[in-house]
């Protein structure tokens, strides 16, 4: 079981080797990263929309060590009900997914987005 689930752009920091990658690299090594099925998709279009073939893509995403999470319908409506909290934050579907995500787990949310700093009620960490 993840003792933490990470949000999209925590994954594409790492693989953008860019600030809070090694924190997250420390995550997946000790065993303790989740990701919702949402958030895998999310990282596997940006690397399309780098130029990766989505076999690629998806091969890059499943070879991390992640554990995937299936998002039912108990998921679904607990992100929903985050909208009034996080929106006026800017935050997307896919971010209120993972925060969904790790509070039916129990467990911090791990983004590198900035923003999720200002919210209450959840337990998140910024890797940077």
């Amino acid at each position: 079981m993840p003792t933490h689930i990470l949000d999209a752009s925590a994954v594409i920091a790492l693989m953008a080797r860019e600030p809070g990658a090694d924190r997250v690299r420390e995550l997946i090594r000790a065993g303790g990263a989740g990701i919702s099925a949402v958030n895998a998709s999310e990282v596997a279009a940006k690397l399309i929309a780098r130029g990766a073939q989505p076999a690629a893509a998806e091969y890059q995403c499943r070879s991390m060590g992640l554990e995937f999470i299936t998002v039912d319908s108990a998921i679904a409506f607990a992100a929903a009900a985050l909208f009034p909290v996080t929106s006026a934050l800017g935050l997307s579907l896919g971010d209120r997914v993972c925060l969904a995500t790790a509070a039916a787990r129990g467990v911090p949310a791990v983004t590198a987005d900035q923003a999720w700093a200002r919210l209450t009620g959840v337990t998140v960490e910024v890797i940077r």
